[in-house]
Order: structure tokens, then C-alpha cells, then sequence
């Protein structure tokens, strides 16, 4: 009766360890397994031309600055990107409008105004831009920036170049097929547009 008591308890133990083993074998690839469907989430196979190329999901928090430095240059290129042509020129603004708020109409209705549309239109200038730079202050909402770029004139026997610093704030807003980045400019203003230089066309 000792000798089957005694092995009994040996029994029990071991069946004990194997059972805790097993909890913990388990447990272990459960949480392996959740690991790796977390990961597989994040990352996204886009078919092209027969090549499965692998892109990787990630917070728009850790794109803030790229995503706003291209929604203030897209908005300055559809602005002042003008050829003579009324339609173009309308195009591009109405473009531009989706990015931005009244001060994006009430600059566009000055200038308007001004006969600066119908004299680009009646001189055949093309006018395009060149953003240099642009800064942007991620750190307080709503967010400013600040663009340099450079305006390119081209008319019959000239081409002239002015420098254009303007600056705004941006506001976050659903994204749409219209506004792709979900950003909004706000109180847009021009700081600088002045001269650079003049060159003759040949």
C-alpha cells in the first residue's frame, strides 16, 4: 500500500507539470499568433503588372509633415499655374478652391478684379510656380506653415521670375476625392512677391 501511495504522488506530479507545460506551451502560441496577425494587418500586397509589391499601413500622426508640406504645394501649383486660357485658368482654381477657404476666393476675386486674369489671357503669358520650400509647424494646432517658392512669367520676349513667400494655417477635414490629403488652408496671405530678375527670350 506505501509503494502505491508513493507512486500516486509521483503520478499526480508529473501529471501536474505536464499540464502546466502544456498552459503554458499554449499560451505562448497564443500569443505568438496574435503577434503575427497584428503585424499582417498592418501591412498591404498591391498587385502590379503580375508583381506583388509590399506596402505597410501606418498612423496618419507619423505623416503629419509630409502629407501637409504636399497638400501647401499642390494648392500654390493649381493657384498660380495659368496659361491663357479662361477655361484652364478657371479649371485650376476651382481645383485650388476645394484646398482652402474663403481667403483662397477673396485673393482670386481681387486679382479678378485687378484685370490680372484678363491680362494674361489678352498677353498670352503662361505663368507656372516652383515651390522651394515650405515650412510647417507640427507641433500646435491648427498647424502654420510657410511657402517659398518662385513664379516663372513667361511672355512674348521675356521671361521674369519673382520670388512669392505667403503663409496660412491648416485645419484637419474629411479626406475626399477633391481634398485626397484632408487638410484645410486657412487664412491665407501673401508676405512677399517681388522681382528677381528679367530675361530675354530669343
Amino acid at each position: 500500500m506505501k509503494n502505491i501511495d508513493v507512486a500516486f504522488r509521483h503520478v499526480r506530479t508529473f501529471t501536474m507539470l505536464v499540464i502546466m507545460a502544456c498552459a503554458l506551451v499554449t499560451c505562448f502560441a497564443l500569443y505568438r499568433s496574435f503577434s503575427l496577425v497584428s503585424k499582417m494587418q498592418d501591412k498591404v500586397y498591391i498587385l502590379a503588372n503580375g508583381k506583388a509589391l509590399e506596402a505597410y499601413a501606418s498612423d496618419r500622426k507619423d505623416n503629419v509633415a509630409v502629407e501637409a508640406r504636399d497638400h501647401v504645394k499642390t494648392f500654390h501649383k493649381l493657384f498660380f499655374t495659368l496659361d491663357p486660357d479662361e477655361k484652364a485658368i478657371r479649371e485650376n482654381v476651382n481645383k485650388a478652391f476645394y484646398l482652402a477657404d474663403e481667403s483662397a476666393k477673396r485673393i482670386y476675386d481681387d486679382l479678378k478684379e485687378n484685370g490680372y486674369y484678363a491680362g494674361i489671357i489678352s498677353g498670352n503669358v503662361s505663368q507656372t510656380l516652383v515651390v522651394d520650400s515650405i515650412r510647417i509647424d507640427t507641433d500646435e494646432y491648427p498647424y502654420q506653415f510657410e511657402c517659398f517658392a518662385t513664379q516663372k512669367i513667361t511672355r512674348t520676349t521675356s521671361v521674369a521670375y519673382r520670388s512669392l513667400v505667403t503663409k496660412g494655417n491648416l485645419r484637419n477635414i474629411s479626406r475626399s476625392d477633391n481634398n485626397p490629403h484632408g487638410f484645410l488652408v486657412e487664412r491665407w496671405k501673401t508676405l512677399e512677391n517681388k522681382n528677381l530678375r528679367t530675361e530675354n527670350r530669343k
